[in-house]
């Protein structure tokens, strides 16, 4: 009897470390965009390198998403997470799928003249942003219509090239308004004494179009490592949506990992920026109304925010 206990115990042990081991799949490649697209990843990205994660993963953080498209298309990346709409260029170019919403607005406006206190504030103001002809106008150009205000006679918009163009403008008193993003927000809110954050975008949005969010992040797979990793992307998508949890529930942790993984250049920028970033793990149905919603904003602005043309059923993995 003492041996077939001492058989089912050694059963039992070998199954529960069995159970906590790697997959077997090969190494999962993983690319993210710098700043809060990246943010929710941090807690897995720590997890990898103490070799805690549940899939072996490279992670690659990327500083343009013009970067992501040929990595793709060469097979060089499995799953990256990218711009909202850039997911659905490359769904028109290359072939991939969606797996899931991860930021929301990021934008916010920032004042110097403590003046600014609703989007109605903003008529006969001039405002500095980034991004003309992609989601910070569109969405920036949709806000201010749905409140009344026609950009371009109400209220005038000036683009620059870079934020850190408009930081200078910032400081210089040149610019008292600015759309930016975080953690830029953070970092400027840092060096600019009397700046302030007059408005996030996406609570305007969402005061003018609840059906819908402003989305800004998505991640993508490409759709030949999908068939044959099925078991491995889901593992992936637990662990992602475990490090959004960590990332939003433990801002201290997830700021030091901000820092550690070069994405902010200062744990008290992170621990600011990280509750701005509208970091969030949306899957299934509530992704593809959500995606679905935004793009049709998208498309209706411009279509070659989007590659051309909506996304079709498969994109959602129909």
């Amino acid at each position: 009897m003492r041996k077939y206990f001492l058989i089912l115990l050694t059963i039992i042990i070998f199954a529960g470390c069995s159970s906590a081991t790697k997959n077997d799949t090969d190494v999962i490649r993983v690319a993210a965009m710098r700043g809060p697209t990246a943010m929710g990843l941090l807690h897995l990205m720590d997890e990898n390198e103490r070799g805690a994660a549940r899939n072996n993963y490279e992670f690659e953080l990327l500083g343009s998403p013009d970067m992501v498209p040929p990595l793709l298309v060469r097979g060089e990346i499995d799953i990256a997470a990218i711009p909202g709409n850039l997911a659905a260029v490359l769904y028109n170019r290359a072939d991939v799928q969606a797996l899931a919403v991860v930021t929301l607005g990021v934008l916010h406006i920032v004042d110097t003249t403590d003046t600014i206190h609703s989007v109605a504030d903003l008529a006969g103001r001039t405002i500095y942003a980034h991004g003309q002809g992609i989601t910070p106008e569109i969405a920036l150009n949709y806000v201010l219509e749905k409140n009344g205000l026609t950009p371009g006679e109400d209220v005038t918009i000036e683009f620059r090239s870079e934020h850190a163009e408009i930081a200078a403008l910032l400081e210089r008193g040149v610019a008292e308004i600015a759309l930016l993003p975080e953690p830029f927000v953070s970092t400027v809110l840092s060096r600019i004494d009397g700046l302030r954050v007059a408005l996030d975008l996406s609570e305007e949005w969402n005061r003018v179009q609840p059906d819908y969010g402003l989305i800004m992040s998505v991640v993508i797979s490409r759709r030949e490592f999908l068939r044959e990793n099925p078991e491995a992307v889901a593992v992936f998508m637990e662990e992602y949506a475990e490090s959004v949890a960590f990332v939003n529930e433990n801002i201290s942790e997830a700021a030091q990992f901000a820092v550690n993984f070069d994405l902010v250049p200062a744990v008290p920028i992170a621990q600011a920026a990280i509750p701005r970033s509208n970091i969030v793990f949306m899957t299934g149905e509530e992704m593809r109304q959500n995606l679905t919603g935004f793009y049709r904003v998208l498309y209706e602005a411009n279509p070659e925010t989007l590659g051309g043309a909506m996304p079709g059923e498969d994109f959602w993995g129909g």
